[in-house]
């Protein structure tokens, strides 16, 4: 981790989320709960204080979608055109494919999430414009 904390989550940091880097403002950390062999993605998603990923959508032709359940810390959940969303330990968000979203750590405090990506048909992600400092909570 990029600086001393005494924050564990729940399912450990994992490793630093290079591979997603680009779509992030701030570090995160990935760490894989299930492999194909399970049919399912379930991944433990760490932000550092402030990091957020970019505005994106989940496409589907039937189905597909994400949930979010939220382990560790504070953070916020935002949909397009919607006011931000307060996530805390136990919250549980569903996002349909098809809208625009973005999700992270509030600037105070370490967050971590279970991300479950919803079986469907011709899944794929759109990874949009990164989330300003205007449109991130205060």
């Amino acid at each position: 981790m990029s600086e001393q904390t005494d924050f564990t989550p729940m399912f450990g940091i994992g490793n630093p989320n290079d591979a997603y880097a680009q779509y992030f403002t701030g570090q995160s950390y990935l760490n894989a709960l299930t492999g194909p062999e399970a049919g399912v993605a379930l991944a433990n998603v760490t932000f550092e204080p402030g990091c957020r990923n970019n505005w994106h959508i989940h496409h589907a032709d039937k189905g597909g979608g994400q949930i979010l359940i939220c382990v560790d810390g504070h953070g916020w959940y935002q949909e397009w055109g919607k006011d931000p969303q307060e996530l805390t330990p136990g919250t549980v968000v569903v996002i349909p494919a098809g809208v625009k979203h973005w999700h992270g750590a509030a600037r105070d405090s370490w967050f971590s999430h279970i991300a479950f990506e919803a079986p469907g048909e011709n899944c794929s992600n759109e990874w949009l414009e990164p989330v300003t400092d205007d449109e991130y909570p205060a």
